[in-house]
């Protein structure tokens, strides 16, 4: 069980939300999802946290790849229903799903699809105490932009469904050029901006 600052604190999290889908011998399930993250700049590598439990892993363990939809600011509707076991609606909302050209669900308007490769999954710690939920490490191998330009969905524990909006830097300041001017001034070379690195 994990202490409750510490879970109170970890809620303060806020991660983008995904809908991940699986398709196999004509099943087609999907679940909401704020754990997966992409893991590589040089690579389009992901990484999804998965709970075995759910009607959707087996799916992405016998087909070996799945989708993740990245849902916009205006699709909480979408997330909350993904949010529980399908079963529990008896699969009625199938306006939220279409199928992609491999036969992958993804979510129908969102701001982007991913179609991955499982190319490792981790279910247990090194001494075989097993995860709760397992680490599915995949390779993008397809991608369906969609609504790029919009806000996405975001979600915390702690803060629940939120929209990402305004920008955190002030107009017209780059604190970026600040700090390379502290490092030009003490005697410092200023670096380059690195691989994937925002200069907004």
């Amino acid at each position: 069980m994990i202490d409750r600052e510490l879970k109170r604190t970890l809620g303060q999290m806020m991660h983008g939300v995904q809908v991940v889908g699986a398709a196999h011998d004509g099943v087609v399930r999907a679940y909401c999802s704020h754990w997966v993250v992409q893991v590589s700049f040089d690579e389009p590598v992901v990484l999804a946290s998965v709970s075995p439990r759910h009607d959707t892993y087996p799916l992405i363990r016998s087909s070996g790849r799945f989708t993740v939809s990245i849902l916009a600011g205006d699709q909480v509707d979408a997330g909350q229903y993904f949010s529980y076991p399908g079963r529990k609606f008896h699969h009625i909302a199938e306006e939220f799903l279409e199928l992609n050209e491999a036969g992958l669900p993804v979510v129908v308007d969102s701001i982007g699809w991913l179609q991955c490769e499982v190319a490792e999954v981790r279910e247990s710690w090194e001494d075989g105490t097993p995860f709760d939920h397992h680490l599915v490490l995949a390779r993008v191998s397809a991608v369906g932009p969609g609504r790029l330009r919009e806000p996405p969905l975001l979600y915390s524990s702690r803060l629940g469904w939120r929209v990402a909006g305004d920008r955190a830097r002030e107009p017209g300041r780059s604190i970026r050029d600040e700090l390379l001017e502290r490092l030009t001034a003490a005697g410092f070379d200023a670096p380059g901006p690195a691989a994937g690195e925002a200069v907004d």
